[in-house]
């Protein structure tokens, strides 16, 4: 290892000095997550918003969250409820579709069946936990006016946040941690405010939200319970919120006293200069663990980044004298930290991670891919194996899709929670380019970890997939064609899905996930399935118009918004005989030209930066990483923004590191000189270590 890791790491901590409600900083180890404001706690949630579709308000980036943590208010829908037969090459077939009302300005109105099934189960803000001021033992929220001196450093070497300020004039010193391993967040709090009884810690409770952001509803107090009980180890708080649950335990320091302050309220205070509130979050009573100290926690984390950082890969730039260096690098660097701690735990993650809700809480199996296909390729199998896992979790109701709609294997959906079940949408129940996923990311991981158990685990989960897809694709004159219905990767044809045929990105992705699913089935001792060859080897060629891939083979061919998906067909993917390199030399150019880029999302840049490194253009890949649009923004906490709405945006923190790594590690068949998709101009220094080459 010759890359200085440390400093690497260290010169791109996050240091604040203000309050910037778009960039808030979080601790957490992949399955829980803390975020917090300047004062190292969730005390000014209002100061970091998250805006509803209309902008208004609608949430907080401040959020407390666990893959665990879910609800669903009472209701007795069914997904079947919603379902509309299409047409189909294979005969008649249900789809969950929306069959709401559109009103005179082009809003839909959803059945409460649709309604029901979109939002839940949410995913839960487990709690907020903020500092307060006490008066004559009158309670009063601090104000940001209150705060002053702000000083907060992001230590990503230990995964600790540092906050200093000046709280009505007294010093206060605020470290967060959260455990690597354990559902438990450490806080603590140094301040003569705490010894004088001024300074307090307030802990409150909602009930869950069906909003698209909002994950707390405080508006409810009569729907749930909150109890606090005193135990030998400290206090445990329950919560009940209809048929759902969970519980925290408070550890008992020395000093502490929590008690109840109101029906979702706690209030911990100390008689110390010092305030060490240890919480930890199980989905319930008996499976809450002790918690344990402050120093333990701390000493875990302590162990556990500087192990993170030290083992998989590594992208050193520092020697280039390219301007853009220092930011590829910047962005490389944090975009490890925000995923490791949102997006290697054991559920694909949402949009927006651990942090705040987006689409109610609920993952997106098309995301996944820009999620996680990182983390194997930075030589961290073992971050992708947890949440490529839930498939097992989640075959039988894939399956179950796949049977209706007559077909066989498994039909993996998009929008979901934990129980696998689709959401019913126009878009949704028609992509299909999520499909090919689990193959990719077994793929991934079987390279960077090639092992018989590998594939013992992950074959079914192939060959179930691979066996819907072979299922799906229908005979022709042509060849085998894909749909309809269906909606592509770019979700602008999502009002022609009942006619929409043969994606080129989807065309490609087909091919090449059916043939490696035969080596899967060869590494396995397995024979090669006839039926699969037989698809992958007569699709219908992608179309071709004025020397350039369209995004579907039927009119109007390519709308030039949303996602250039017919790049995928070669960068996200390898070369396959579908694709001839030099029409999409033409159709990357043609994006270039004149694409409206700002109805593109965060992954899109990756995508272009892989293409071109593909084809030898690597100043383009470079442009593409760094151009200067607002879905491409990157804040000082590293967060991808994209909208109000959508403040961050973790799958492109991940095509961020997929990207860097095929440009640095190069990719099966690259040309021989290192780092081949960055510029060989004399410019760029490009040290890399610990990375698998993309296939």
């Amino acid at each position: 290892m010759s890359i200085d890791r440390r400093a690497l790491v260290s010169r791109h901590r996050v240091v604040m000095t203000e309050i910037d409600g778009r960039s808030p900083l979080s601790v957490g180890n992949g399955e829980f997550c803390f975020t917090v404001d300047v004062t190292g706690l969730q005390t000014f949630p209002d100061r970091y918003p998250v805006a509803s579709r209309d902008g208004t308000a609608d949430g907080t980036l401040l959020g407390t969250q666990a893959q665990w943590g879910w609800h669903s208010v009472p209701g007795d829908h069914r997904l079947e409820d919603t379902l509309i037969t299409y047409d189909t090459p294979h005969g008649p077939a249900p789809y969950a579709d929306v069959t709401g009302s559109i009103g005179a300005g082009g809003d839909r109105t959803h059945s409460p069946a649709e309604l029901w099934l979109r939002a839940n189960p949410h995913r839960l803000d487990l709690g907020r936990i903020g500092l307060e001021l006490l008066d004559d033992g009158r309670a009063r929220p601090v104000a940001p006016g209150d705060v002053s001196g702000v000083r907060q450093v992001l230590d990503l070497w230990h995964g600790v946040i540092d906050s200093t300020f000046e709280l009505c004039g007294q010093p206060v010193r605020v470290l967060t941690v959260c455990h690597p391993t354990a559902d438990v967040l450490a806080v603590r709090i140094e301040s003569d405010a705490v010894r004088s009884g001024r300074l307090a810690v307030r802990l409150a409770f909602p009930y869950g939200s069906q909003s698209w952001h909002d994950a707390a509803d405080w508006t409810r107090p009569e729907a749930h319970r909150t109890t606090l009980e005193r135990t030998g180890g400290g206090w445990r708080i329950d919560r009940v919120l209809d048929a759902d649950g969970y519980a925290v335990a408070v550890a008992a320091t020395p000093g502490l006293t929590v008690e109840q302050a109101g029906p979702h309220e706690l209030r911990a205070t100390a008689g110390t200069a010092r305030l060490d509130l240890v919480a930890a979050f199980a989905p319930s009573a008996r499976s809450l663990p002790p918690a344990p100290g402050f120093d333990a926690v701390l000493a875990a984390a302590e162990a556990h980044w500087p192990a993170f950082w030290s083992g998989g890969g590594a992208v050193d730039l520092v020697g280039s004298t390219d301007e853009r260096a220092a930011e590829i690098e910047r962005r490389t660097v944090l975009s490890q930290y925000l995923t490791a701690i949102n997006c290697a735990g054991s559920l694909p993650p949402q949009e927006t991670g651990l942090v705040c809700n987006s689409w109610r809480g609920r993952f997106h199996l098309e995301m996944h891919w820009w999620h996680a296909a990182h983390f194997p390729l930075w030589g961290r199998p073992e971050l992708l194996a947890r949440s490529l896992r839930w498939y097992h979790s989640a075959l039988d109701a894939a399956r179950a899709t796949a049977k209706a709609q007559g077909r066989a294997g498994a039909r993996w959906p998009k929008q979901v929670g934990p129980d696998a079940r689709e959401s019913p949408s126009p878009i949704g129940a028609f992509l299909i380019w999520q499909q090919p996923h689990p193959i990719h990311l077994a793929e991934l991981l079987y390279r960077a970890a090639p092992s018989r158990e590998v594939i013992d685990e992950f074959a079914g989960i192939v060959f179930e997939t691979a066996e819907f897809m072979a299922s799906y694709a229908a005979r022709t004159e042509r060849g085998f064609q894909l749909g309809p219905p269906l909606v592509p990767a770019q979700e602008s044809y999502g009002s022609l899905r009942a006619r929409a045929t043969n994606p080129t990105f989807e065309l490609a992705y087909w091919q090449w996930a059916l043939e490696t699913a035969q080596r899967w089935r060869e590494r396995a001792g397995l024979p090669r399935d006839e039926r699969w060859s037989a698809v992958a080897g007569r699709l219908v060629r992608p179309h071709v118009r004025d020397g350039v891939y369209t995004a579907i083979d039927v009119d109007p061919y390519t709308i030039r918004t949303d996602h250039p998906s017919m790049l995928c067909a070669l960068g996200f993917l390898p070369q396959t005989p579908l694709i001839d390199p030099p029409v999409m030399r033409a159709t990357l150019h043609d994006v270039l030209a004149d694409w409206d880029w700002d109805s593109t999302w965060g992954w899109d840049y990756p995508v272009i930066a892989m293409t071109a490194a593909r084809l030898g253009e690597p100043e383009l890949a470079v442009a593409a990483l760094t151009m200067q649009v607002q879905k491409n923004e990157f804040l000082p906490n590293g967060h991808n923004r994209q909208t109000s709405s959508l403040p961050l945006y973790l799958p492109g923190n991940g095509g961020v590191l997929a990207a860097v790594a095929l440009m640095a590690a190069g990719w099966d068949g690259a040309a021989g000189r290192p780092a081949p998709g960055f510029p060989d101009d004399g410019r760029w220094t490009v040290e890399a270590e610990g990375l698998v080459p993309a296939p």
